[in-house]
């Protein structure tokens, strides 16, 4: 007999779970050989020769509440995530973001050293999932922007920019975890720049998802846009050459021709996919939560 809550708890992808077994794994590998950090997490003045640690870094959780954090935010984000974007995707998205921002973090950290000339800055091992779950927030505001929290009542497009103020507000009351601040940071930005400009859509040969409902200014609030707008402009430009937004169905062009993968009409019908397949999942959940609350009544009319 299916527990109460066994629809919330199902359809993790096997991608999924065999990436929170390496989570929950390398966790373990910390706590057993303390000295494996020096070699798996980022410490910027060993990142040369030990380069691996930009990509093994991600996954090593030093902290027991980082590893439930991290795997859970996994299962739960993946589970919708995968579906949409595919296993191979899904899976690319993951180790760029991850790469990338460790890259970016470790250029921080060495900017910093020079700056302060503190070694504090080379030294601290940095490691954690938390920037590919920023990603993820990114992900989930492209697929379901106006899909509504039910305990929070506010829109799913909000999370990366909320997430990011409260982190903000939380690093200047304790230190410690202002040390995630800039993984966040990146891990939100990387993970825009790949879903704007760099993702591959297989099914329609196109690339990135160039609506105006996924731009840059939509992560800050309305009144700051026309600020915020001009900036993003010029690194639009350096990112697509001479590429402008039109006002046509053809998104991007390029001396007036499209750019592959620029089309409004195909990120729209995305979103829908997202929103559909949410509504399903829910759907499916719901279902199951119904049949677990009806079996104990059927139980005792059986044994009646």
């Amino acid at each position: 007999m299916s527990s109460p809550g066994s629809g919330m708890l199902s359809g993790f992808t096997k991608l999924c779970k065999g990436l929170a077994v390496i989570l929950i794994g390398g966790h373990v590998v910390v706590q057993l050989l303390p000295t494996s950090v020096t070699y798996l997490a980022l410490i910027p003045a060993r990142t040369i020769p030990f380069g691996w640690n930009l990509i093994t870094a991600g996954y090593i959780e030093q902290s027991v509440h980082g590893v439930v954090v991290s795997t859970l935010g996994l299962l739960f984000m993946g589970k919708l995530l995968e579906p949409i974007w595919g296993s191979k995707e899904f899976l690319k998205f993951i180790f760029i973001v991850n790469f990338l921002t460790s890259v970016c973090v470790f250029i921080t950290a060495i900017a910093l050293y020079y700056l302060t000339m503190q070694e504090k800055y080379l030294y601290m091992p940095l490691s954690g999932f938390h920037g590919v779950l920023a990603g993820f927030l990114v992900g989930i505001k492209q697929i379901v922007p106006d899909q509504e929290l039910y305990l929070l009542k506010i829109k799913v497009k909000w999370l990366p920019s909320l997430m990011l103020l409260l982190s903000i507000a939380i690093s200047f009351f304790t230190p410690e975890s202002a040390t995630y601040l800039p993984t966040l940071i990146f891990g939100t930005y990387i993970g825009w720049i790949y879903l704007r400009y760099l993702q591959r859509k297989p099914e329609s040969k196109l690339r990135g998802d160039p609506s105006e409902d996924f731009a840059f200014s939509t992560f800050f609030p309305e009144f700051l846009r026309p600020i915020i707008d001009p900036i993003a402009s010029i690194f639009h430009r350096m990112l697509c050459g001479k590429s402008e937004v039109s006002s046509n169905p053809q998104g991007y062009t390029l001396g007036g021709a499209p750019l592959l993968g620029s089309d409004p009409i195909e990120a729209s019908r995305r979103r829908e996919r997202g929103a559909r397949a949410l509504e399903e999942r829910l759907a499916a959940e719901k279902l199951a939560a119904g049949r677990d609350s009806e079996e104990p009544h059927i139980d005792g009319n059986d044994r009646v």
